[in-house]
């Protein structure tokens, strides 16, 4: 009778203990696959209708000329819910590039910039995902361009996660500044001052919604 006792006592602070961990994961929104597991594996593709990529470079000194890529993938994965160990893989087609001059895509796409014939895809890879606190980010990683392969950090705002009927949804605002010369970007025109006609900085801002991979 003891045993029986002692077995039962056992069993229900098991229970009891089992039911007040899901409990403090279901507050966190947070799901357990199995006994034990305190996080969930997720993974995110990309809303492509509601995200975009930019960039922007100083043409002739005196002004700004932009353009975005129209045709670009991303996904991400992670463990934990605050995006810590967050891995993002990001791909843009080079033929979609748009400056809205026909003239200056095709030069674009020439061996003078990009060469889309033959590197027809740019490419990241991240390599951390730092919380800085509150909604910053700082996202490490290596950018293919061409045939080089150079590391590069973003700047990343977290606009917020959202459930819909159809899954969470969550956002991310990310920037940075590369020397296009370093992905032998090498047309490098001169200005009767001496300055580049086109600018060796350009910026890049990625503008991304994620729907939740169930």
């Amino acid at each position: 009778m003891k045993k029986l006792l002692f077995a039962s006592s056992v069993l229900l602070t098991a229970a009891v203990i089992a039911s007040s961990f899901t409990g403090s994961i279901e507050k966190n929104n947070v799901k357990a696959t199995e006994p034990g597991t305190k996080y969930f594996a997720s993974k995110w593709t990309l809303d492509k209708g509601h995200s975009n990529v930019k960039f922007t470079v100083t043409h002739m000194v005196v002004s700004e000329v932009d353009g975005s890529f129209r045709t670009f993938d991303a996904t991400i994965e992670n463990t934990k819910p605050d995006f810590s160990d967050a891995v993002v893989n990001f791909t843009v087609d080079i033929n979609s590039v748009d400056t809205d001059n026909e003239n200056r895509d095709k030069h674009l796409k020439s061996d003078d910039f990009f060469n889309a014939e033959q590197f027809p895809q740019m490419k990241f890879q991240s390599t951390s995902f730092k919380p800085l606190g509150g909604n910053k980010y700082q996202l490490n990683g290596n950018l293919t361009i061409r045939d080089i392969t150079k590391p590069v950090t973003f700047d990343v705002t977290y606009g917020g996660t959202i459930n819909t009927p159809k899954g969470a949804k969550i956002g991310f605002k990310a920037k940075t500044t590369v020397n296009r010369f370093d992905y032998n970007l090498k047309w490098d025109r001169a200005t009767e001052a001496g300055s580049l006609v086109v600018a060796k900085e350009v910026g890049i801002t990625i503008n991304t919604e994620f729907n939740e991979v169930k």
